[in-house]
């Protein structure tokens, strides 16, 4: 058995001894982790913003809405 493995089996039962079973939280790691997820979010949609107000769209004129004329006839 290694050192690592021998230190591992002394410590985890003194972890399953200091947690209770009936309350469960995220901790401090999961606030962090949830607070880099949405500024992250808010980064993406401040950036997808700034890029969607430097498209410039013309939409092509409709065919049917347009009236078509017909050439006159030469004679």
């Amino acid at each position: 058995m290694s050192a690592t493995q021998a230190a591992l089996t002394q410590l985890l039962p003194l972890a399953g001894d200091t947690f209770d079973k009936n309350k469960v939280t995220p901790g401090i790691l999961g606030f962090i982790v949830f607070a880099v997820l949405a500024v992250g979010v808010w980064a993406l949609m401040k950036s997808m913003n700034r890029h969607m107000g430097r498209v410039d769209f013309e939409e092509a004129p409709d065919p049917a809405a347009t009236p078509t004329t017909t050439p006159k006839p030469t004679s």
